[in-house]
Parts: C-alpha cells; structure tokens; sequence
C-alpha cells in the first residue's frame, strides 16, 4: 500500500556503480601492481595475465587483448599513501579526471596535462622528457 498523492520513485535494481579507479577490473580490490589496457580499464598485473593468456580478451569489454597491450601504471602516493598527480600533487578522487601516458606509464591529472602538454603543443612526458603523441594519452577516470 502507498501514502497519499504524489510521484512515488521506484526502486532501481542494480544500479550500476563505478569501480574506484585503484581497483581491479578482474579482482574488485586495490591493486598492487597496477596495468591498463589502451581503453583504459585498470587491472592488478597478478589478475589480468593468467586471464588474457587463456581467454585473450579483456574481460571488461570482451574485445581482444594481447599482453602486450598492457601498460604497466606509475602512480605517485603522497605521505599519506593517498594517490596524487606527481606535477600537481593534487590527491585523487572518485571525481577526478586520470590519465595516463602510454609509452612511459605515468599517471597525471589531466588538469595538469592539458595546461603543461596540450594547449602549449609540449609533446613531452612531465616526468620523464620522453615524447608522446595526443594519442598516447589513455584515460583511466573522467
């Protein structure tokens, strides 16, 4: 039975949720040794290789995936063991937006990415010097 008037919102059943981009994609827990794939789904190394040399294929989106796609992650962990962008030291959260350079596997903000490589056309990785294209760039949170 209801109260009296009025809308009554229904219950949504399984309602989706993002997995915190510290997460495995596989396991559901923190990762320890942390790989993407080119979309951009993060995944504990210790997870991902026995599954992509059996199936391969990424188990987020079922497209194939060879080991050598993946891009091994460099996160930077402030004093407090909190994820952070290295160049900002911003700590990140469920609302940050995350990239990561391909050819190094260093993890930014792309905060600092946009202002420092994008828009000045400076092709090169904060950390490291080494060059990267547009197309380098993955995104593991928006």
């Amino acid at each position: 039975k209801t109260e009296w008037g009025g809308h009554k919102a229904k219950a949504r059943a399984g309602e989706f949720k993002q997995l915190p981009f510290h997460c495995c994609a596989l396991g559901f827990t923190p990762f320890q040794d942390p790989v993407c794939t080119p979309s951009g789904t993060c995944y504990d190394i210790l997870n991902i290789v026995p599954y992509v040399s059996k199936h391969g294929t990424d188990p987020a989106s079922g497209q194939p995936l060879k080991l050598a796609d993946l891009v091994r992650l460099h996160f930077s962990k402030n004093s407090d063991g909190e994820y952070q962008c290295p160049v900002l030291n911003k700590v990140f959260t469920e609302h940050s937006h995350i990239v990561a350079v391909r050819p190094t596997g260093n993890v930014f903000s792309f905060e600092a990415v946009e202002e420092l490589n994008i828009k000045p056309k400076h092709w090169k990785d904060l950390l490291t010097d080494e060059p990267f294209t547009r197309g380098d760039l993955i995104t593991l949170q928006d």
